[in-house]
């Protein structure tokens, strides 16, 4: 069941959004190289509980951080730790923030000093894909309308969408239905009403779409260890235009 939010709970829900874009925007000042990935989860960390926040991934089905580093060929869910980064990496930063009972999440992914034509056009369409994806969260469209639009831009950029992780509804849980999947086909799926929340979270691939796991249960690595780019906004349907909550 998809759970609709009144105005009083998108409140508390962008209020732990804008706690979320302040670490991101954070990290632009400390994202170098020679950094160590343990310590900008620090930062994050200190960052939100100074603002009476809960980092909403630390313990989360045994999580070790309080955010998520993904480097490179990493898709998600790397854990930060003693790994520097390094001219020409990128690294994708996945925060969640927990305010009075609700959560905001997002990612943003950045790049280290120089790096590649390749990388920059990854990640450029990646943010594209998620502005598609925004775009078409409107009552009155269908799931299915979503994950269409963010699939066509990023196959249109020459790249290819992770099927296996998905975007998903967010409020008092983290994670919650529905599950958004970054491809699919138009006029497909539940109808979408205002209320609905979804952190929608395109996760776009160099080369193949297959991921692997590791062996911490945790890291997702592209299968070909080409790069990766992941970009993500939590979003409230109105009667109108979409509403970002995870932005300043």
């Amino acid at each position: 069941m998809i759970i609709r939010k009144s105005e009083q709970e998108i409140g508390k829900m962008r209020e732990a959004g804008r706690i979320v874009a302040g670490v991101l925007d954070m990290m632009e000042a400390h994202i170098r190289p020679g950094v160590r990935t343990q310590e900008l989860n620090k930062l994050a960390d200190e960052y939100i509980r100074k603002r009476k926040g809960v980092p909403s991934f630390l313990g989360y089905r045994g999580f070790p951080r309080s955010i998520c580093t993904s480097i490179n060929d990493v898709v998600v869910h790397g854990i930060p730790g003693k790994a520097r980064l390094r001219e020409g990496d990128i690294i994708g930063i996945d925060v969640g923030v927990e305010l009075d009972g609700y959560h905001g999440d997002a990612t943003r992914t950045y790049a280290v000093g120089e790096v590649s034509k390749t990388a920059r056009k990854l990640m450029k369409v990646t943010s594209m894909a998620l502005e598609a994806g925004i775009d078409a969260c409107r009552s009155g469209n269908r799931l299915g309308d979503v994950s269409h639009s963010i699939q066509q831009v990023v196959e249109k950029g020459g790249f290819s969408v992770v099927v296996q992780f998905v975007g998903h509804g967010i409020g008092r849980e983290m994670h919650e239905e529905p599950q958004i999947p970054n491809f699919g086909t138009p006029g497909r799926g539940p109808l979408l009403e205002k209320g609905m929340v979804f952190a929608l979270e395109p996760m776009v691939n160099e080369g193949v779409y297959e991921v692997d796991v590791g062996s911490d249960g945790w890291t997702v690595r592209t299968k070909d260890h080409k790069l990766s780019a992941h970009y993500e906004h939590t979003v409230a349907l109105t009667e109108g235009e979409p509403v970002v909550l995870t932005l300043p």
